[in-house]
């Protein structure tokens, strides 16, 4: 079964109001931002990281980066780094690489939110594809994959927003 079809009929069975998106293949969070004409500050992100031996996903902001250092203290460890694709490609089989959704609960993995992202209404994130999205609200998402919500972000000075 397909990552958004899974997807699909877990918000349908929690009574959650969701939208599919579809748009043109993206390969970035820019380019998915461009495609839907949505601020990157609405744009939920998946970042993987692996802390010590294991691999944790990261949500935030498209118009943010990762904050290696703030990782290292929010996990108590000085072994935090990004994740390769090839350390998590096999825990999303049903997804294409990069356009995992923000449910890691689905995965079984630990999922962090990044503070800055509780303030929004609602989130648009990739639903396993590279054109398809999926927009909720913020507080419907939380209520479901229980995050723990920490700020490990840094903002990005330029146009790039990809970790």
């Amino acid at each position: 079964m397909s990552i958004l079809k899974r997807l699909k009929d877990y918000l349908d069975r929690e009574k959650v109001h969701y939208a599919v998106l579809a748009h043109s293949e993206t390969f970035t969070a820019p380019e998915l931002a461009q495609a839907l004409h949505v601020p990157g500050k609405e744009l939920a992100k998946v970042v993987m990281v692996k802390a010590d031996e294991r691999l944790v996903m990261m949500v935030l902001s498209a118009n943010r980066k990762v904050d290696l250092k703030r990782l290292k203290e929010l996990f108590l460890t000085s072994h935090v780094r990004l994740a390769t694709e090839t350390e998590f490609k096999e825990l999303f089989p049903d997804c294409e690489l990069g356009a995992m959704p923000p449910f890691g609960n689905l995965y079984g993995l630990e999922v962090y939110v990044d503070q800055s992202l509780t303030t929004d209404e609602e989130i648009v994130f990739q639903a396993g594809t590279r054109h398809e999205a999926a927009k909720l609200r913020y507080q419907d998402f939380a209520g479901l994959v229980r995050p723990r919500v920490a700020e490990f972000h840094v903002a990005t000075t330029g146009p790039r927003i990809d970790p």
